[in-house]
């Protein structure tokens, strides 16, 4: 049996204090997420909470980043709308990656073993060319590897290496390079 009020945040860290986190959530819920706030805009004020960001990234409304100072995204990567970038951990995007409209990235997790179902959360990186399709989920202590497809409503559990794509009934095969 679960005991959930034995739950604490043992062992995580936020990296920032209740003021900037407060000030973040403000901020993404009124400005960062809205149609009407360009993208240059929105990775500006990713940089002002310590993103690491590279040049030509475009970031559509309605996206959500829970914390800026554990991203980093190399050059010219796209995130689509409504994409979420739950980042209890590190996630790391590396350059030209296409994270596509309302995929998931979540480096949270819980021991389903502990009764105080405590965290398991894992870093997140997704490599230089890869794809994470619409509606793609990638969860904690994953690796979508150089060029690699996380197709449309697939849940990538385990690593995926370089050159392939995952299908949405988890069916993996090779893919060629793009040119």
């Amino acid at each position: 049996m679960r005991d959930l009020p034995a739950f604490t945040l043992a062992g995580y860290d936020k990296g920032r204090g209740l003021l900037t986190q407060a000030l973040w959530f403000a901020v993404m819920n009124t400005v960062f997420m809205a149609w009407f706030c360009p993208a240059r805009l929105r990775v500006a004020l990713l940089r002002a909470f310590g993103a690491r960001i590279g040049e030509g990234v475009l970031i559509r409304h309605r996206v959500r980043v829970l914390w800026p100072w554990k991203l980093t995204v190399g050059d010219h990567t796209w995130i689509g709308e409504g994409a979420w970038l739950l980042n209890l951990e590190p996630v790391t995007i590396g350059s030209h990656v296409c994270i596509s409209q309302e995929a998931l990235l979540c480096t949270g997790s819980h021991d389903h073993r502990a009764a105080d179902f405590r965290y398991r959360n894992a870093p997140i990186t997704v490599e230089d060319g890869a794809w994470v399709a619409v509606r793609a989920t990638v969860l904690a202590g994953v690796t979508v590897g150089r060029c690699a497809v996380a197709g449309a409503g697939t849940v990538v559990h385990k690593d995926l290496p370089a050159l392939t794509l995952q299908t949405q009934d988890g069916q993996r095969r090779p893919v060629e390079e793009p040119k």
